[in-house]
C-alpha cells in the first residue's frame, strides 16, 4: 500500500491506477477458483491462512504462493503429507522459503522478513498429540511478529512436570498463554487458576470413546471454575494463534498507555491537595487530641439545590 502511495505522488501512476491496485490489495482472484483477502492483515492485523482440507494440493500449494508473493508470505494450515510435498515443490521452483509447522506451513519471499513487535505469547501442551494445533497457533503468533514458545507433554497424569516449564514460560514475560489439551481438557482450567495473565483454552481431538474427538475436552473447558478463561472451538489452532496475537498487543498497548500516562501526569502536591489547615489527628487516650484552626473556611450552604430543569 506505502509502494502505492509512493509512486502517487510521485507522478508514477495515476490516480485510478492507484485505486485499481488498491482493490487488488485487498481482493485478488486466482483462476475464477479463489479469492485472495490480502487486505484481511492491514485491516486486523491477522494474515489470511489457507485451509488445505478440502483443496488439491496443487491448487493449495498455488494459492499460498501467490499470497507469498503479493504480501510476503502466505499461510497454510491443515496439510496431509500430499500437500506438503506439493507446496515444498511449489515454494522450491518460485525460490521462497519454507518454514514448517507439524501440518501448517509459512511460505515467506525472499527478503521478506514480518515485522517484529514486543508482544510473547507462551504455548503449553498437554500430551505431544496436542502439537498439531499448537503449532497451527504458534505459526500464526510468528507470522504477525511475535514471539512463540511452545513447551509439549505438561498433562496432569504427571502434574509434576508442568510447573517447572509454566514458571519459566512467566519468567520469560509472556503476555498470553495458550494451553492445548485434549482427553479431558483439564490442563487449561488449572494453568487460569494460578496466573494472572490471560489464558486461551484450545481443545483437541485426541481421546478415546465418548468425547474422545475433542467434546470433553472442550466441554470442560467451558465448564472450567477458573473465571477468565476463554476457549476456542475443537482444534482451531489458527483462532487461538489469532485471538493470542489481539490479546498481547492490546495488553502492551495498555501497559505502554499507563507508562506514558504516569511520566506525563503533574505531580500533585500534598500539601496544596490538603490546604494549609490540619486535619483531625488521631492521639494516644491520655493526650488531649489536635482540631484543625478554628480559622478554617466555613462552607456556605445554598438554600435550594438549584433549579429544576425543564
Amino acid at each position: 500500500m506505502r509502494d502505492v502511495l509512493r509512486r502517487l505522488l510521485s507522478g508514477k501512476i495515476t490516480e485510478d491506477e492507484a485505486v485499481a491496485e488498491l482493490r487488488r490489495l485487498q481482493l485478488d482472484e486466482l483462476g475464477g477458483r479463489a479469492k485472495l483477502d490480502l487486505g484481511r492483515f492491514l485491516r486486523r492485523g491477522i494474515p489470511e491462512v489457507v485451509l488445505a482440507a478440502g483443496k488439491a494440493p496443487a491448487d493449495a500449494a498455488r494459492l499460498v504462493v501467490a499470497m507469498a508473493e503479493k504480501q510476503g508470505q502466505g499461510l497454510i494450515s491443515r496439510m496431509t503429507a500430499e500437500h506438503q510435498a506439493a507446496l515444498r515443490k511449489s515454494a522450491s521452483t518460485a525460490g521462497m522459503e519454507l518454514i514448517g509447522y507439524a501440518s501448517s506451513a509459512r511460505v515467506l519471499r525472499a527478503g521478506f522478513t514480518a515485522e517484529s513487535n514486543e508482544g510473547k505469547v507462551g504455548i503449553l501442551t498437554a500430551g505431544t498429540s496436542d502439537l498439531p494445533a499448537a503449532q497451527e497457533a504458534q505459526m500464526v503468533v510468528e507470522a504477525c511478529g511475535l514471539q512463540g514458545r511452545l513447551d509439549a507433554d505438561l498433562g496432569v497424569a504427571g502434574l509434576h512436570r508442568f510447573l517447572g516449564p509454566l514458571a519459566a514460560t512467566l519468567e520469560w514475560g509472556a503476555d498470553v498463554i495458550i494451553v492445548a489439551a485434549g482427553m479431558d481438557g483439564v490442563l487449561p482450567g488449572l494453568v487460569a487458576g494460578l496466573i494472572d495473565v490471560p489464558v486461551i483454552g484450545l481443545p483437541v481431538s485426541t481421546g478415546y470413546g465418548r468425547g474422545g474427538a475433542g467434546e470433553a475436552a472442550l466441554t470442560t473447558m467451558l465448564q472450567s471454575c477458573s473465571t477468565g478463561l476463554v476457549v476456542v472451538n475443537i482444534d482451531n489452532g489458527v483462532g487461538a494463534g489469532a485471538a493470542a496475537v489481539l490479546v498481547a498487543q492490546r495488553r502492551l498497548r495498555g501497559m505502554n498507555g499507563a507508562t506514558i500516562a504516569a511520566t506525563s501526569a503533574t505531580p500533585i502536591n500534598a500539601t496544596a491537595k490538603m490546604g494549609k489547615a490540619a486535619r483531625h489527628v488521631s492521639a494516644p487516650p491520655t493526650t488531649r487530641k489536635a482540631s484543625a484552626p478554628s480559622s478554617s473556611a466555613t462552607p456556605t450552604h445554598r438554600s435550594n439545590q438549584g433549579k429544576p430543569r425543564r
